[in-house]
């Protein structure tokens, strides 16, 4: 037979009977008026006599699999190297004398504030990077709105067919899980892919969005921009007051790439080496490949004239609050020393 484990009593009945028993009402009186047995109106006053407190002390439990040393230990192999994995950590604790499951150095990590998460992929900073993207942050934090909304945007994605990265969740029953229904179709190397140059500007929204064909290198970027950035200048009605933005890939500081934007009379924005998380665009492409792929094209083609349709279809309001983000992205920067970035 099981026996059910009695609730405790709430606090505030337990400081009853102590005020109780002060004013000088004895066991009896106190059991009858508060409807509690007389042992337990008993233990509650031993238990106030001998500790000063009717609050429910700390219980002492199972011992502990790892000692306090052993879990400092593990800590600061952790905080050496956030990489480690718990099977590493495992035979560590072994070499400490202190065998236990990886469940318990889990648990002991999470007691020590140290989670297990997915690491995010981040460009390669060296010193001279950081120190390029401090300069660049304290000299465009102090620009006006003014001046931050004339900048038009641009870079380059490549986009598969049958490549996106996240998770598809199905309602099904149980031993459904490889029903063609139910599945998600892959093909070897993503079935193709299409590479992409856009821009946008902040209060006009999306410029045109080019298929780029073959190989991207500089003269092709030429043409690109001789046939679509003033054009695109033109349908979003900016006039000559802008300031394109492009990142330092090679082609983008070609020769005769720096040729024709000098000889157009394009104002470029300098931008530091490896700062991805800088550029509001980088999340109107994740925009654009989670839209596409609810439509989930068959071929190269129709992939093309989806991203053309759906990249129209950008709000204006996003691309305006993913400008005013540019000042938090800099004080981000600031504050991680040239580091990269939540962004």
């Amino acid at each position: 037979m099981r026996i059910m484990r009695s609730k405790e009593l709430p606090e505030e009945h337990r400081d009853g009977i102590v005020a109780r028993q002060r004013s000088g009402q004895g066991y009896k009186k106190i059991s009858a008026a508060l409807k509690v047995p007389k042992s337990t109106v008993a233990s509650i006053l031993l238990k106030w006599k001998m500790f000063g407190t009717t609050r429910t002390l700390p219980r002492a439990g199972r011992p502990a699999k790892l000692s306090y040393r052993g879990r400092r230990a593990l800590v600061r192999e952790v905080k050496k190297n956030p990489k480690i994995t718990l099977a590493e950590l495992q035979r560590c604790s072994q070499e400490m004398g202190e065998s236990c499951r990886k469940s318990t150095i889990t648990a002991a990590l999470h007691q020590s504030g140290l989670y297990g998460r997915v690491a995010y992929w981040k460009p390669l900073l060296c010193a001279r990077h950081m120190t390029a993207r401090m300069e660049f942050a304290k000299r465009h934090l102090k620009e006006s709105e003014m001046v931050r909304n004339k900048i038009l945007w641009s870079d380059e994605t490549k986009i598969e067919l049958f490549g996106l990265n996240s998770k598809r969740y199905v309602w099904r029953q149980p031993g459904t899980a490889h029903h063609l229904s139910n599945t998600v179709p892959t093909v070897k190397h993503g079935g193709g892919s299409i590479m992409l140059w856009g821009c946008f500007f902040a209060a006009a929204g999306t410029g045109r969005l080019v298929a780029i064909k073959g190989k991207m290198i500089a003269a092709k970027y030429r043409d690109i921009l001789d046939k679509n950035l003033l054009q695109s200048v033109k349908d979003l009605r900016l006039g000559r007051r802008f300031t394109f933005q492009q990142d330092n890939d090679p082609k983008h500081t070609a020769k005769i790439t720096k040729e024709w934007l000098h000889n157009n009379s394009v104002t470029v924005l300098e931008w530091p080496s490896q700062s991805p998380d800088l550029n509001p665009i980088e999340h109107l492409w994740r925009d654009l490949k989670m839209a596409v792929h609810q439509h989930l094209p068959s071929n190269l083609t129709e992939l093309v004239r989806i991203c053309k349709e759906e990249w129209q279809r950008i709000p204006k309001s996003r691309c305006e609050k993913l400008v005013a983000s540019f000042p938090r992205r800099l004080m981000a920067v600031l504050t991680q020393k040239g580091a990269s970035t939540k962004y």
